[in-house]
């Protein structure tokens, strides 16, 4: 048996409608669209969201807040996480951006802010976008090295 020779089963290989052929295919005249009204005719299509002329929800619904358009957005990553890819090897005692996105941590765009979840043991120095102040805290304590980007 190959790919190329499997065959649907019967009930569901299904003929698709062939509108706008004439009174007697039963989708003539109005092809099953009705009579006249906004849907009938051709270049209709349904705004996303549009309920009928009916106030939209994503109107309905109160805003508040501010987005500021701005914002530098951080991956958190954790000092256990780190500890966690050392003892699979993926890391080394110095940890920069490249490495982190060599071992799959991190994509390549994204800013990193190391967090202080988790202890760490060994000496290590970390290059990063933003350290929490208790990450920085234990990593020297530790006899290791932060290195703010």
């Amino acid at each position: 048996m190959k790919l190329h020779s499997l065959v649907s089963p019967g009930p569901n290989r299904k003929t698709r409608k062939r509108v706008g052929r004439g009174e007697g295919s039963g989708l003539g005249e109005q092809s099953g669209r009705g009579h006249k009204g906004q849907k009938s005719g051709s270049g209709y299509s349904r705004k996303l969201g549009f309920e009928g002329g009916q106030m939209p929800l994503q109107r309905r619904i109160p805003k508040f807040g501010f987005k500021n358009p701005f914002r530098k957005e951080y991956v958190a990553l954790n000092l256990d996480t780190i500890t966690e890819f050392r003892d699979k090897k993926k890391l080394g005692d110095t940890i920069t951006i490249d490495d982190l996105i060599n071992s799959g941590v991190i994509g390549k765009k994204d800013r990193v802010k190391v967090l202080g979840r988790g202890e760490v043991t060994d000496k290590i120095s970390i290059q990063a976008h933003g350290f929490s102040q208790t990450a920085i805290d234990k990593i020297e304590k530790a006899g290791g090295s932060v290195t703010k980007i």
